[in-house]
């Protein structure tokens, strides 16, 4: 049993609107998916990816009115997005130009990277993907193709103690600890470990840091991140290993776009297992996905009430 890679990135916003134009916008990503959350139908469930809307590409926002995130370990504190080698300078400027708190260009765990953050803190890295993937282009991003962004990873979590965590990481989810860097806020060191293939897109990273305060989630923060399993059957046998090392877990939830299982890692941090079919062609085109509400068949006999309940997005 193994995984394959990130498969999306969950977080937080307390602007929808906003929020969509700015990932469309400004980071020229594709709005895939506009739906609700299925727990909590009085918030969007809003999905970017790349053009194509492939697994591994989609950031995803839940729209809650919540406070703003108080930074610390016990978290999901850096989300990477894997763009080409030559197009950091033309990122640094549209970085710059939307006035976005930005670092500077840097060599990091031995790729170039660049840290920014989103309009409400959500913070970010833009990470050199391997050598020779390029981007499933949408054609309608005002980013011009060669420079979109690629997709997710490496995502980083943070942890006061890394023996816990590793031990999930390596001995259930069957992910390989294969080096560590220093963190470049300084606070610990950052392990990285790999899934599938290897490489930014299917990358964990722990940075160690039992000095930070506990986090608390909010606007601007993250919810919970998901790694790649090739189908839903693959959902069933995971579920089963919990079960059997005696995980506490979700058990599977249909999502329709993706079947999913959730557990916590003892760093208090919310991981998913998620499927990647049948994807989110499986209700509407290709060409004209996220321009209408989506809803998947449990939820369409309350279109009406859910409808009226949701703020315009344009």
């Amino acid at each position: 049993m193994e995984l394959t890679g990130i498969h999306h990135l969950t977080a937080i916003t307390a602007q929808a609107r906003e929020n969509k134009q700015f990932y469309t916008d400004a980071l020229g990503l594709r709005l895939v998916k506009k739906t609700v959350n299925q727990d909590d139908t009085s918030a969007y469930h809003l999905f970017y990816a790349d053009g194509l809307a492939q697994p591994g590409t989609d950031l995803t926002f839940f729209d809650w009115p919540a406070a703003r995130e108080r930074r610390g370990t016990h978290s999901i504190s850096r989300t990477g997005l894997r763009i080409g080698k030559d197009s950091f300078d033309f990122w640094a400027g549209r970085l710059a130009d939307q006035g976005l708190t930005a670092g500077k260009v840097i060599d990091l765990d031995g790729r170039t990277s660049l840290d920014f953050e989103d309009p409400e803190g959500q913070r970010f890295r833009l990470t050199e993907d391997a050598p020779g993937v390029t981007a499933a282009a949408w054609e309608k991003s005002p980013v011009a193709a060669q420079h979109q962004i690629h997709g997710l990873g490496p995502i980083t979590i943070s942890v006061p103690d890394l023996a816990p965590t590793e031990l999930v990481l390596t001995q259930v989810l069957n992910m390989r600890k294969v080096r560590e860097y220093a963190s470049p806020d300084g606070q610990g060191s950052v392990h990285v470990f790999e899934m599938g293939a290897g490489g930014p897109s299917a990358e964990l990273h722990v940075a160690v840091q039992p000095d930070l305060p506990i986090a608390r989630q909010g606007a601007g923060g993250v919810h919970h991140v998901a790694f790649r399993v090739p189908n839903k059957p693959a959902i069933h046998d995971w579920a089963q290993r919990l079960n059997e090392l005696r995980i506490p877990s979700s058990g599977e939830v249909e999502r329709y776009y993706f079947r999913s299982l959730y557990f916590r890692e003892p760093g208090g941090n919310l991981f998913e297992l998620a499927s990647d079919d049948p994807g989110f062609a499986v209700d509407e085109p290709l060409e004209t996905l996220g321009q209408s509400l989506s809803l998947p068949p449990f939820l369409e006999g309350r279109r009406a009430q859910i409808e009226a309940g949701l703020k315009p997005l344009d």
